[in-house]
């Protein structure tokens, strides 16, 4: 019961702490790779934790069958005492009914969502292939529209897209950033990272975790699309072709150089360049790291300790586990 309880409270105070410190913490917009890192493992870690909290519940109402072997059986009296709750089966029905509730509805929105984001982008390539002129030179196609829009249709069948506004808005080097960026969507695979942010946020509507990850995680993956193009292009480079793009409309499957975080994005980027230092970045991947496996350690933790106690040494004697009944 106290390792259940133990993961319960650490779900709550992830789910409801962990937004209010890390909103807009400006160590992330230093360092935009790793805050989708910590992001996605806050999500994750509690996530798991949940789940596992319906487990540890469950571990005390788990049976024998009478065909194995005696040995066995010890074992599992042992873990049994270890997770043990005073809720009896009761407790152990309501675990079970808790971690298939998480795990489905999480699967079930995930599915949804995937389906739903495939058929955006399906129906968008049909109108790409009938609209669209493809340019083998820069890689891209080309759509006849006044204005200056540039966005990418991630997935297996990829596209970026480019209207004739934009063309005839940016410079060569402006083209070659805003390019870059939506390469760099692509390359880094930042859909599969807002489809999961998505899924979650969609599953658990009402758990400030996921609603603020789902936001966070949008704001810096742009972030880190435009560190990538800014590595190329140049910082103010970077700036004025975001400035140029910034109020295009794209296609609700798409991610797009501009969008409504351009503003924030543009000073972020006229601003004096402060990358955060190495071991900064160390200790928030160690702390990252940390975070999911906090949930494995402390359900893992009373199976341990069953591990090293008499009922199940090598070679248990039936005699002894005949006297431990």
């Amino acid at each position: 019961m106290i390792v259940a309880a133990v993961l319960f409270v650490y779900a709550v105070l992830l789910c409801t702490l962990a937004p209010r410190l890390l909103r807009g913490a400006r160590w992330a917009e230093r360092a935009p790779r790793l805050g989708i890192a910590v992001w996605q493992a806050l999500g994750a870690s509690a996530l798991t934790a949940a789940v596992l909290t319906g487990l540890a519940l469950t571990v005390p109402t788990v049976r024998v069958s009478a065909d194995l072997a005696q040995l066995l059986e010890a074992c599992v009296m042992a873990l049994t005492a270890q997770y043990a709750s005073a809720g009896g089966a009761a407790a152990g029905a309501a675990g079970a009914v808790l971690a298939l509730a998480v795990l489905g509805r999480t699967a079930w929105c995930a599915g949804t969502t995937l389906l739903r984001i495939r058929r955006q982008r399906s129906e968008h390539r049909e109108v790409l292939a009938l609209v669209g002129r493809p340019d083998a030179t820069r890689g891209v196609v080309v759509l006849d529209h006044e204005e200056p829009v540039a966005y990418c249709l991630p997935g297996r069948h990829r596209r970026t897209v480019i209207t004739t506004g934009a063309l005839d808005t940016l410079d060569d080097d402006q083209l070659e950033a805003v390019l870059a960026h939506e390469h760099a969507h692509q390359a880094e695979r930042h859909d599969a990272v807002l489809t999961w942010a998505r899924t979650l946020a969609r599953a658990f509507p009402r758990v400030p975790l996921f609603r603020t990850a789902e936001a966070e995680i949008a704001r810096l993956v742009e972030m880190r699309a435009d560190d990538v193009a800014a590595a190329r292009s140049g910082r103010l480079t970077t700036a004025a072709a975001l400035l140029a793009v910034a109020g295009g409309r794209t296609p609700a499957a798409a991610l797009a150089a501009g969008g409504s975080t351009a503003a924030q994005r543009v000073r972020r980027l006229i601003e004096p360049h402060r990358p955060l230092g190495s071991l900064r970045i160390a200790a928030g991947s160690l702390t990252a790291a940390a975070v999911l496996a906090l949930p494995l350690l402390v359900v893992g933790g009373p199976a341990a300790a069953a591990t090293q106690l008499n009922y199940c040494p090598d070679g248990t004697p039936a005699a002894q586990v005949t006297t431990m009944r």
